[in-house]
């Protein structure tokens, strides 16, 4: 069974860092690229970042750029979003995605999904 398990969240106040966790299984975690989206409330979801394990590309949201950082450990199959200055208006419900390939596919062509993770960032 694929699963993409996602973890980290929590509250914190503005200023501050999480690191959220996507831990995956049931696929070869090497040919796939690994995507964090969010939803906030009363919000279309976005992309906030994407690392393909195949050629090791990264792309970030414009709105994260210089504050996000997200990397890969093969050794353990986990994707990390290491998020600071992080601002209220971050928070969100956050999401790992998994797709064959490259970052550049759309949204809704991501192919596996994992729970969300809760990140409040308080004013």
């Amino acid at each position: 069974d694929v699963q993409l398990q996602a973890s980290g969240g929590g509250l914190v106040q503005a200023g501050g860092s999480l690191r959220l966790s996507c831990a995956a299984s049931g696929f070869r975690f090497s040919d796939y690229a690994i995507g964090w989206f969010r939803q906030a409330p009363g919000k279309e979801r976005e992309r906030v970042s994407c690392i393909a394990n195949a050629d090791g590309r990264i792309s970030y949201a414009d709105s994260v750029k210089g504050r996000f950082t997200i990397s890969s450990v093969y050794a353990n199959n986990t994707v990390y979003l290491q998020m600071d200055s992080l601002k209220p208006e971050d928070t969100a419900v956050y999401y790992c995605a998994a797709d064959w390939g490259t970052c550049t596919v759309q949204e809704y062509e991501f192919e596996f999904w994992g729970q969300g993770t809760l990140v409040t960032v308080s004013s």
